[in-house]
């Protein structure tokens, strides 16, 4: 017998690429198998046992006419007497064996239908095309390494520990909260209202006992496997991006399901009008009369039966096969397989930021849907930046120790212990357990989320933010709406200076470094500062042409305005006149031709700088007589382009 195994390289494959075979496809292979069984049942009976039996006929031919019968009855006397021991006797040769085994092998070769004859061969030769074909995607190169990454990612980001915390964690299945509750069920259990005297039986002491010792394991995820989790993140992206640029491997699967499809119309159609073909009763004619004595042979085809029985077995199989690859072909022209949605993985998870996917990204999702749903779910925790941020935040937390934060605590020129953090990919939230931090200062940190863990941090008085997007839990808002009294911020666009800035009603200090405008579709807008009913110094690093509305807004409580205009003209300064509490003025780098007269109001001003600026006359000096509590005469102007001395002498 030809073993079945021999042929199993045709179709052998990675056990891992099981996950992308649907039901269909399994179902198939098995087909395949049966029908390659068949093929290799018929091969070896072709090789093992005789093919066909041979035996000599004598032929007559049949009488014309009733009026002839006499006379071929006289003829038929003289034809056995002449004829007769002819035949018998014919060529003595003493080779009657290999006579008979060389008629045998003519008539298989000239009076067999060749669809008897290679009717096993055939079977055999399909079969291994239909298994090669459903195969062929899993060792093409060009889809292969592909398919080979995926499953690799597939069954990391199943496995990873990250994937069955993110998910219990979306779900709200915090480990403290379920060990709290069983607690609470073990002492329910235990003591029952009315039932105090009752004995606890097994059941009743196992069940919560075993709640309270099986404690998840997806709260613990150590710094290793955090370190696996954002590699798989990285590989996860950079695979998407790659493979959803072509669609070959859906091609490729359309195209050997549109070819098997043919194929079973072909073997249908040929098999279904050959099949009577496989006939037991087989009339030879062999030229070999002078060797043997006989032209006419009745033969017997010895597998003809079975071989009928096996066509018939072969061609519902083959059926079957066939209308299965019709139901893939309309799996995969009725729906959108190029496309892949997540939607219910986003309302079942709660985890609203996973993408939709697209081409052969989303064709192999779909096929992994197929053999088992979970496998999407979990994968597609590794394509939410959400779940991301999380892990680059478990990991950052575990870098970053309240330890290590300690050593770099320092003293700042306000004599607060402050912490200075620079380009991290996050915030530490170890950050709030140093309860005696008193200032906080980032500086290039994206994604910075302050949750509220910060009222734990009872002294923070100062908050600086250097381009940084940063984004407040509501308890947090609270929290530095009552205790914040100095900001720092210097933003590049709109969402690093936050909104959550103007409800800071204990604000006493804001400094704001940044382009703003009062044109809403120019630039950056101030709005108002009316809330801010602390507010003693204000500062804008920027590039005004006018003095902000929303400045006025807080005149009533304004001490000191510091303008430092990056050499941008400031042309109207009429709102100044309405900050009579002022006492410290700064104008820098304002482009200011002349004194302007609005400063003449503020008559309680102290202190005032215009150096930087374009003075060019000195006609506004004598006003300086109705500022009374001016006490800083050197810092009025630092003039070195044009009559320095002359103002210092006119003063």
């Amino acid at each position: 017998m030809i073993p079945v195994m021999e042929f199993r390289q045709f179709s052998e494959q990675q056990p891992a690429f099981r996950v992308l075979k649907p039901w269909w496809d399994v179902f198939t292979d098995y087909l395949s198998v049966v029908m390659l069984m068949i093929g290799v049942f018929g091969c070896t009976l072709q090789v093992m046992q005789d093919k066909i039996i041979c035996l000599p006929q004598r032929v007559l031919l049949p009488p014309v006419n009733t009026s002839e019968v006499e006379v071929k009855s006289l003829l038929h006397l003289q034809s056995n007497m002449s004829a007769a021991p002819r035949e018998m006797t014919g060529l003595k040769t003493d080779l009657d064996l290999q006579q008979y085994s060389f008629i045998n092998q003519m008539c298989y070769e000239k009076a067999l239908h060749w669809y008897a004859k290679y009717f096993p061969y055939l079977v055999l030769i399909h079969t291994l095309v239909f298994m090669v074909c459903s195969n062929f995607w899993f060792k093409f190169p060009g889809s292969s390494s592909k398919i080979e990454h995926f499953i690799s990612m597939l069954g990391k980001c199943f496995d990873s520990p990250w994937t069955t915390r993110a998910l219990s964690e979306v779900s709200g299945e915090n480990p403290e909260e379920k060990d709290k509750k069983s607690i609470t069920l073990r002492s329910n259990i235990a003591v029952s209202p009315g039932e105090g005297s009752l004995e606890k039986t097994q059941s009743l002491r196992s069940i919560p006992e075993k709640i309270v010792v099986d404690k998840p394991s997806a709260s613990v995820l150590d710094k290793k496997e955090g370190e696996q989790a954002k590699a798989l993140f990285e590989k996860v992206k950079k695979f998407r991006l790659h493979v959803e640029e072509g669609d070959i491997l859906y091609l490729m699967y359309v195209r050997q399901t549109v070819f098997k499809v043919f194929k079973f119309l072909l073997i249908i159609a040929y098999n279904s009008s050959l099949v009577n073909k496989v006939r037991n009763r087989v009339h030879c004619v062999v030229e070999i009369q002078d060797m043997t004595g006989y032209t006419n042979f009745e033969c017997n085809h010895t597998m003809a039966h079975l071989f009928s029985k096996l066509s018939y077995c072969y061609l519902c199989l083959v059926a079957v096969y066939g209308f299965t690859s019709l139901y893939t072909s309309y799996w995969l022209f009725y729906r959108s397989l190029k496309e892949y949605s997540f939607e219910y993985v986003r309302q079942e998870t709660g985890i609203n930021d996973i993408p939709d996917v697209k081409n052969d990204f989303a064709f192999m999702l779909h096929m992994i849907d197929q053999y088992d749903p979970l496998y999407s779910k979990r994968f597609a925790v590794f394509l939410s930046e959400v779940s991301e941020n999380k892990l680059k935040q478990l990991n950052l937390n575990h870098e970053w120790t309240a330890e290590k934060l300690r050593q770099r605590l320092q003293t700042n020129g306000n004599n607060r212990l402050e912490l200075q953090l620079f380009m991290l990919p996050g915030l530490p939230d170890t950050v709030f357990e140093l309860t005696e931090l008193q200032s906080l200062k980032l500086e290039i940190i994206n994604n910075v989320t302050i949750l509220a863990s910060i009222s734990q941090l009872e002294n923070l008085q100062e908050l600086s933010l250097y381009q940084c997007s940063l984004k407040l839990h509501t308890t947090a808002t609270s929290f530095l709406k009552e205790n914040l009294k100095v900001l720092r911020v210097k933003f590049d666009d709109n969402r690093e200076l936050p909104n959550w800035m103007y409800g800071l009603r204990n604000l006493e200090e804001l400094y704001l470094t940044g382009s703003l405008s009062p044109d809403a579709s120019k630039n950056i807008v101030l709005e108002s500062l009316r809330d801010m009913k602390c507010l003693k110094t204000l500062s804008l690093k920027s590039n005004l042409t006018k003095i902000p509305q929303s400045i006025v807004d807080v005149s009533s409580h304004l001490l000191r305005l510091y303008f430092h205009n990056d050499g941008t003209k400031l042309v109207m300064l009429n709102n100044l006149k309405k900050m009579t509490n002022l006492i410290e003025l700064e104008l820098v780098r304002c482009d200011l031709e002349r004194i302007p007269h609005a400063i003449f109001s503020l008559t309680n001003l102290q202190e005032l700088d215009l150096k930087e600026n374009n003075l060019r006359s000195i006609e506004e000096i004598i006003s300086f007589q109705h500022l009374r509590k001016l006490t800083c005469p050197q810092t009025v102007v630092q003039q070195h382009h044009v009559y320095p001395r002359a103002y210092q002498e006119a003063w």
